[in-house]
């Protein structure tokens, strides 16, 4: 038997008992960590409005200054960029080699269940000229994982986001590389504290911002065992120190835009778009495609804060310009709650529950300043307008 227990969204994420919405996007004060302003402007918009202010030329220039004291003659491996294919990770590490003359070893946490399309655009970062090393954990630990993660946190995408995070780190130790290269700082991007550093994140950071305050050894006192977790483990702050391992954010150098990442991954790459025509539960076509558990992660989003993919698309393409408020609204009344049924069978069996226990774990993730249940329905007592 499953041990589901009703959870204290409010208390876990530490979040205001009032929904508001910012008056700019369409992103809630439900985001964990985000800061609304005394005019309701969310810091994902304030650091977006500050962007021109910002002199990239002069961010270009300390990039340079940062990849020539990494930069290898010898044609060894001087910098990782963490990638599973995707428009983003595609664009840092292709910059990196043809742009800038750097030797990048791209490395791959593997998704859950690859997709024929994550599949294929992960053929195609490898074929555009770029090295890659994929790390696949013990399928039974990650599958149990996933099912307990989901249960206990509310995310089957945690096991990932431990692999994503320890698995580039442990490549860099072993290819001698001191120099890691991510993508965005998502609390500065899309909102967060507002004390996190534009460039890079410590290990501290790291358990705050990434790991949710729920590290991977935690699991070691609920079952798992040393041997079933080491490749879930970051190495430690001394290793990471003595070899002088240095992470940083592509985000900090170069303005952060995925719709502009994904023209240039599919010039570049050979990306493509969802063959279904957009992702289910919203309206975008290019992000989050490698994985057939990804929907989850983000209706489990929707259940715990009470906003889903499409707020989280549309609010970023309202930041950049690229749509309206207004159309903002309609894509996230229209897209936001829809069920990512296409892979929900799949899910199931993953994670080897049935329909009765999926549901009660999501009820168990609702809180009730969120959702209200009518007519035996679940509604959102607020709503973006």
């Amino acid at each position: 038997m499953l041990k589901i227990q009703k959870k204290n969204v409010l208390k876990i994420y530490n979040l205001p008992k009032d929904v508001k919405f910012c008056t700019n996007c369409v992103v809630s004060n439900q985001r964990p960590r985000v800061y609304f302003n005394k005019d309701n402007l969310c810091n994902a918009c304030v650091n977006t409005r500050n962007k021109p202010k910002i002199n990239w030329s002069d961010r270009e220039k300390k990039l340079k200054e940062l990849l020539s004291k990494y930069r290898k003659k010898n044609g060894q491996f001087d910098v990782i960029v963490p990638s599973s294919g995707g428009k983003d990770s595609a664009i840092v590490a292709h910059k990196l080699k043809y742009e800038y003359n750097m030797n990048p070893l791209t490395v791959t946490w593997a998704p859950h269940v690859y997709t024929d399309i994550g599949w294929k655009n992960f053929q195609g970062l490898i074929n555009s000229g770029l090295s890659n090393i994929l790390g696949t954990p013990d399928a039974k630990v990650h599958r149990r994982l996933t099912r307990d993660s989901l249960i206990q946190i509310g995310d089957p995408f945690q096991p990932f986001i431990y692999g994503q995070v320890s698995f580039p780190v442990k490549m860099a130790l072993k290819f001698d590389v001191k120099l890691i290269m991510d993508g965005e700082n998502a609390e500065v991007e899309y909102g967060g504290d507002n004390n996190s550093s534009t460039k890079s994140f410590s290990q501290k950071d790291e358990k705050k911002f990434w790991f949710s305050d729920f590290e991977a050894k935690k699991w070691l006192k609920n079952g798992y065992t040393k041997n079933e977790m080491d490749i879930y483990l970051s190495p430690s702050a001394d290793q990471i120190f003595s070899k002088k391992i240095n992470r940083q954010f592509w985000s900090y150098y170069n303005p952060w835009d995925p719709q502009e990442h994904f023209y240039y991954a599919s010039t570049n790459t050979g990306f493509r778009p969802n063959p279904d025509g957009r992702s289910q539960g919203t309206y975008t076509k290019y992000s989050s495609l490698d994985d057939a558990t990804d929907g989850f992660h983000f209706y489990f989003m929707l259940l715990k804060f009470g906003f889903g993919r499409a707020t989280s698309d549309a609010a970023n393409e309202v930041r950049e310009k690229h749509i309206s408020r207004e159309e903002a609204v309609k894509l996230v009344q229209t897209y936001d709650k829809e069920f990512p049924i296409k892979y929900y069978k799949k899910f199931l069996e993953y994670c080897y529950i049935d329909e009765e226990q999926f549901i009660k774990i999501c009820d168990s993730w609702r809180s009730s300043h969120i959702w209200t249940k009518k007519n035996n329905k679940w509604k959102l007592r607020k709503q973006v307008n």
